[in-house]
Formats: C-alpha cells, sequence, structure tokens
C-alpha cells in the first residue's frame, strides 16, 4: 500500500523533481527489500534475487509539455486546453495537437497549413488571402478572434492582426468550442494555440536554407541550450529567418523576424524566462477576384496592382514567464507580455463598368495596437478523501489601445484595368487616412477558476469565470461610443478511463465575446455567445504514440457578426446558428517509421434563430462545408531497407461545396487538394554527413484553382506551390 500511495502521489504532482530532470529509479527501492508482487517482478538474476524494471520519470513544471511530446506525430500531452500540464486522454473536450515533427514532415510554410490536417478545422474561406491565417474550427470563425500565443491572446480590434511563423513553433494545438473559462472573452469556435520555441536543456544548432514557387527565398537558423556546459541555471534559444518571394497572383509574402529568449533556473522549484519578438512583413492588401459584368463569371484577374499593392507589418513583443514551486502542491506562475502592432496598406478596387474596362479607386488604411497582458495563476494540488484535485486559480488583465484611419480616393482613369487586354504595373499616390480615423481601447479583467478531480478511474472539471470588459472608440468628428460588459462562463466536463485506454467523455462549455465590429447605424454590434455540448470517446492504447477520437457536438451562436460593407467596415448581427456534428481523428506514429494522420468532420450547420431577413431562417451560414477529409501518411526507410534515410509522405484534402451567402442560392464547388513531401538524410549513408538533411514538398499537386465567393466577394484559391530545402543541425 505504501508503494501504491507513493506512485499516486508522483502521477498527481504530489513528488517533484527539478525541471527537465530524468530519475530513474528501481521498485525495489520504492517498496523496500522483500517486496514483489508477481505483476512487478522482473526478470531473474543470479542467486534466485528479482531484478525489477527501472521506472524512468521525466519532471515537468507546470504548464509546460515534454520536449519528447513533440518528436512524434500523436502528442500525448497538452496544457491548451486546462492551463496545466495534462494528458490528453485524460482531457474531456476535444483537442488536435500539431507537433514539431507533423509540421516538419508535411513542410508547413504558414499556419494554415500546419492545422489543416485537423479534424473539425477548414480552411480557404477567403481563397488564398496571406494577410491573415483564415481558419474555421466546426463552421466558426476563429481567423482573429481565436488566435493565441503560449496561452494569451493575440488580439484584434480594427483591422491588423498579429502574424506568426511556424518556423518559430514547437507546436501548435487547436482547442475546440468555448474556451472563454479560461480564456476570457473569445469565439465559440475555440482557440489556435502556438506554443513557441523557448529554451531547453538540449544543445540545438540548425540553420536550413528554402527555396520555393514563386521565387520564394528563405534562410533560417535555430540556435540554443545551456550557456555554460553541463549545467541548466542559464539556458538560452534565438530562432531567426529571413524570406523574400511571392505566392500566386503576385502576392507578395516577405518576412523577417528574430525571437531571442533566456530562462534562468536559480533553483530547483524555480523557473524565470524572458523573450522577444521583432517581425517585419510584407504581403498586399485587396487578394479578391475580378468578376465579369457581362457574364458573372469569376476571372484569374486581381482586382488590385501588385505593383500598387501592398500591406506592410511591424511587431514586436516583449514579455516574461514565471514560476516558483513552493512545495506541498502550491505552484505559482506569471505570463506577462506587450505587443506592439504598425499596419500600413494600399489597394485598389473596382467602383464600376464600362464595357470591359473597370473603373478603379484607391484605398488606403493605417492601424495601430498597443497591447499589455497579464496571466497570474496559482496552482494547489490536494486531496479530499478520496479525491485528488489540482485546483487553477487566476487572474488575467489585458489592456488595448489602437489607432485607426481609412480613407479613399475617387475612380481614376490611370487606373482603369481592361479584362479585354489585362497589364499591371500602375502607380500613384497614396490616399489620406483621415476619413474614418478613430481611437479604440480595450480592457479586460477576468477571475476564474477550474478544479481537475481524480477519483478512481473517473476525471473531472468543473470551472467558472467573471470577465469584465469595456470598450470605447473615439471618432476624428468628435462622437464616440463604448460597450461595459460583465459575463459569467462555465465549462464542465468527466472523462472515465479504462485500463485499456479507452475513454469516454462529455462536456459542456460556454463563451462570450464583446464584439467590436460596427453596424450600419453607427454603434457596436452585441456581444457574442456560444455554448457546446460534447460527447465523445478517445482511445490511447497502452504504452503506444497512438490517440484515436470520435467526438458528437451541439454548437450554437448568437448574434454572430456578417459583413454587410467591406469597404465601411459594417457588419449586422445575423441571429443564431446552430452546429449539430461529428468529428473524427486518428493521430498514430506505428510500427517500422509509418505515421498515420487521418481526421473528418460532418457538420451541420443551420441559421435557427430570428435573423432580420426571414429568408435566412433555417438556411446554412456562408462558406460552411457540411463534409471536411483529410489523410496523411508518411514512411521512413530504416536503416536495414533498400533506401535508408528517406522518408515520403502523401495527404488528400477534401472539401464540400459551400453556399456563398446566406440566403443559399449559389454554392462554391467542392474541391479536392493533393500534397506530398519527400524527406533525405545523408547522415544514413555515410557519418560524417550527420545531421545534414534535404526535404520537398508539394501542395495541390493538380494545381486546383478554386475560386471561393464568400458574401458577395470573391477570391482565387492558391494554385500548386512546391518548396525545396537543405538543413543541417549540430
Amino acid at each position: 500500500m505504501a508503494f501504491l500511495q507513493g506512485f499516486e502521489a508522483l502521477k498527481r504532482g504530489r513528488i517533484r523533481f527539478r525541471r527537465g530532470l530524468v530519475v530513474t529509479t528501481c521498485l525495489s527501492t520504492l517498496l523496500g527489500a522483500g517486496y514483489a508482487s508477481a505483476q512487478q517482478a522482473g526478470p531473474q538474476a543470479s542467486g534466485g534475487t528479482t531484478v525489477l524494471e527501472p521506472i524512468t520519470v521525466n519532471g515537468k513544471a507546470g504548464g509546460d509539455t515534454s520536449r519528447e511530446d513533440d518528436k512524434t506525430v500523436a502528442a500525448k500531452r497538452s496544457a491548451g486546453a486546462t492551463k496545466t500540464d495534462t494528458p490528453l486522454i485524460e482531457t474531456p473536450r476535444s483537442v488536435s495537437v500539431v507537433t514539431r515533427k507533423e509540421i516538419e514532415e508535411r513542410g508547413a510554410q504558414d499556419i494554415i497549413e500546419a492545422v489543416r490536417y485537423s479534424a473539425g478545422v477548414s480552411t480557404g474561406a477567403y481563397g488564398f488571402d496571406p494577410r491573415f491565417d483564415q481558419i474555421y474550427i466546426r463552421g466558426y470563425d476563429a481567423t482573429t478572434l481565436g488566435d493565441y500565443k503560449d496561452g494569451i491572446r493575440q488580439p484584434y480590434i480594427n483591422y491588423g492582426t498579429f502574424r506568426t511563423d511556424p518556423y518559430s513553433l514547437e507546436r501548435v494545438e487547436v482547442i475546440k468550442g468555448p474556451v472563454s473559462v479560461l480564456y476570457g472573452a473569445g469565439t465559440p469556435a475555440g482557440i489556435i494555440n502556438k506554443v513557441p520555441k523557448l529554451p531547453t536543456e538540449d544543445r540545438i544548432r540548425e540553420v536550413e536554407l528554402l527555396y520555393g514557387t514563386k521565387d520564394r527565398a528563405q534562410a533560417a537558423f535555430d540556435f540554443g541550450g545551456p550557456v555554460t556546459e553541463g549545467s541548466d541555471e542559464f539556458l538560452y534559444r534565438i530562432v531567426g529567418l529571413a524570406r523574400n518571394g511571392d505566392t500566386n497572383f503576385d502576392i507578395a509574402d516577405d518576412r523577417y523576424f528574430l525571437q531571442p529568449s533566456f530562462t534562468w533556473n536559480p533553483d530547483a522549484a524555480t523557473s524565470f524566462t524572458v523573450y522577444g519578438l521583432v517581425q517585419a512583413d510584407e504581403t498586399d492588401s485587396n487578394v479578391g477576384a475580378i468578376k465579369d459584368p457581362s457574364s458573372g463569371k469569376i476571372l484569374a484577374f486581381r482586382e488590385s496592382d501588385p505593383d500598387y499593392d501592398y500591406q506592410k507589418i511591424r511587431q514586436q513583443q516583449i514579455g516574461y514567464k514565471f514560476e516558483h514551486d513552493f512545495g506541498d502542491g502550491i505552484t505559482v506562475r506569471q505570463n506577462v507580455r506587450y505587443s506592439h502592432l504598425d499596419l500600413r496598406s494600399r489597394y485598389l478596387a473596382v467602383s464600376g463598368w464600362t464595357g470591359t474596362i473597370a473603373h478603379r479607386y484607391a484605398t488606403a488604411i493605417r492601424d495601430e495596437m498597443n497591447v499589455f497582458q497579464a496571466d497570474n495563476q496559482v496552482e494547489a494540488k490536494f486531496d479530499t478523501g478520496a479525491m485528488a484535485h489540482t485546483l487553477l486559480l487566476g487572474l488575467d488583465y489585458t489592456n488595448l489601445t489602437s489607432s485607426f484611419g481609412y480613407g479613399f480616393d475617387a475612380a481614376d482613369p490611370a487606373y482603369d484595368f481592361d479584362i479585354a487586354n489585362p497589364t499591371y504595373g500602375v502607380s500613384g499616390p497614396t490616399p489620406g487616412t483621415t476619413f474614418s480615423a478613430s481611437d479604440a481601447d480595450l480592457r479586460q479583467t477576468g477571475v476564474y477558476a477550474l478544479d481537475q478531480v481524480e477519483l478512481d478511474r473517473w476525471r473531472f472539471t468543473l470551472g467558472g469565470r467573471q470577465t469584465f470588459v469595456e470598450q470605447t472608440r473615439d471618432y476624428a468628428t468628435g462622437a464616440s461610443d463604448g460597450l461595459n460588459k460583465n459575463a459569467f462562463s462555465m465549462q464542465a466536463g468527466a472523462l472515465y478511463l479504462f485500463d485499456n485506454g479507452v475513454a469516454p467523455f462529455a462536456s459542456y462549455a460556454t463563451s462570450f465575446e464583446p464584439v467590436t465590429n460596427q453596424s450600419a447605424a453607427g454603434g457596436v454590434l452585441q456581444p457574442t455567445k456560444g455554448e457546446q455540448f460534447e460527447l465523445g470517446v478517445k482511445y490511447q492504447p497502452p504504452g503506444t504514440d497512438i490517440l484515436l477520437s470520435a467526438v458528437a457536438y451541439h454548437l450554437v451562436e448568437k448574434n454572430k457578426p456578417v459583413i454587410v460593407n467591406a469597404n465601411l467596415g459594417t457588419y449586422r448581427a445575423l441571429g443564431e446558428v446552430t452546429s449539430n456534428g461529428l468529428e473524427l481523428e486518428a493521430r498514430a506514429a506505428l510500427t517500422d517509421g509509418l505515421d498515420v494522420i487521418a481526421a473528418y468532420n460532418y457538420n451541420h450547420a443551420e441559421i435557427t434563430g430570428a435573423a432580420p431577413d426571414s429568408a435566412e431562417l433555417g438556411k446554412v451560414p456562408a462558406v460552411t462545408p457540411e463534409h471536411v477529409a483529410s489523410l496523411w501518411a508518411n514512411y521512413k526507410f530504416d536503416e536495414g531497407s533498400a533506401a535508408p534515410g528517406l522518408s515520403v509522405g502523401a495527404g488528400v484534402r477534401l472539401q464540400s461545396a459551400t453556399y456563398t451567402d446566406t440566403t443559399n442560392t449559389a454554392k462554391n464547388d467542392a474541391a479536392i487538394y493533393l500534397d506530398a513531401s519527400a524527406s533525405y538524410d545523408f547522415g544514413a549513408v555515410d557519418e560524417k554527413f550527420e545531421g545534414v538533411s534535404a526535404a520537398f514538398a508539394i501542395r495541390n499537386i493538380a494545381d486546383e484553382r478554386a475560386t471561393v465567393c464568400n458574401s458577395g466577394y470573391c477570391y482565387l484559391g492558391q494554385g500548386r506551390n512546391i518548396t525545396a530545402s537543405l538543413k543541417r543541425s549540430w
């Protein structure tokens, strides 16, 4: 019994080890001399002594997940859904984790590519649009309101969004459904939490060169490890990337970033990490397509001009993460970040037609944000009778200030575009940005609690949060408006963990989002609210890198914003949208080097509330596919095979047809995309080339260029995209 109590305490975190310390011991030491059961007995040594199998314990403090987790495509742990390091098999809600290994196997070059093989995720609702990471979860938009980095939201208020490059990340977590209890105001879709590369005790030396479509030249590096050899007191990491090139349709995709971080571990119970980011991006502002006024056909011409068009973003972030273990199950954490974003953009748009000639006018946007955020946590581990608790108490705060300007000039003959004789290359002045200038502020304070309870094989979660949000907007005209909202959010879940790795679960959660979208009347729309029920089962065969899940969900969103005029930035509240769906996912690292990732989502979405236009009632929301499926497989040849060092992968993605708007009078076509990749480790051939590898990835092999229309605006899909890279690690 002493051993069992000790082992349970170890599992629950009652026995703690230095961060990253690997402790190997024997059951004989834990149990005491002379004790061995038939189940624990190992092979017999000479003299009849029983030699017991060793236990290896990987100690990890706080919300960190094991670095070993990201060396497989089937992660076992995540902190995204609970803010504490929790096994996925014991988390009573649906979570998909895209590990570093998966990102590299598929050669993902942006966040959209990273997550689109995850169950419940759909992309491409606005065609190919590199201005934003356009991502939908279970049919609901998570593009701007579900963007998180290291557990803190990357906020949106006017137009600009913070951008994140997958090379700077260890993993991407997709938490599905409302998570307002832990993260505050947010979309009912869920969140995309991006976990950055931070210092580790492992020595890291990596440089990479990449070239691809179109004239895409990129160089990147990743260096890190202990500052002093043999000591983990001071750790560092610096990640950088420089890219210059275009993508399909002459849309720019330039990026430069530097991401340094430094960790100080003064003792076994304390960790302090400071980090920063400096990043510059340039892409284009208007990536919409031209529609032929006579036939209504979407043409493969951009509405704007590549030479005139640009969107330039400069962003900086600096922050720190502090953690201290007081012992007796009490740990405190603080995560603080300051972010700055400056955006300047301009583009051309069509105002009217004369025959085959489109008359265009120039538009300009400026947007600036300053954001201070802090998340303070106290974690307490304790027992009440047979129940073991992990109680998380938190207080978070966000203070955002912004300045926004928008303006346009009259149509100019110099910008005319003839679809019968298409030519690009115009230039001209940038319009002023005082037409709709405004200053917007947002302050959010949240107090939350989440209790995770273990009772024998049962796992329960119960959480609640009170959120206080204040928004104000001051206009250049002297007018102003504001919104003060308080909201209570909750979540609850139950899971039963069978010995064979089967874990049925049920969960309930709510969300709250005081939207910043303006109505046509000039006011701010009412807050969006969400509610979700989940019923599912997970399966993780013990001792394997396999995680299977099947989830049925009922998700309701009220007061969903729908765009009315993209040029003026006005919206209306759609009413209520209800989605009932089934989600299947398999992530498996099988024997003999085979990785398989499979996902399917059936989503029946319907406008069920009292919409302003009664013709919308009972219809399907725009660009919401009923079926989304994907399959990826990657095989790595071992040393004894005919092609040691070679790794090959292939995938297929399918998305069913979608409606172009909420009246359901027209559809976007269904689409199937084929992807493939290959890599080669030269060290498998000759040891002197150890750490040198080459990789090749091709997306949309068949060059399927689907067009997507969304609420009156049409966009072009991305065509075939190829990248090849050479990497050295040492």
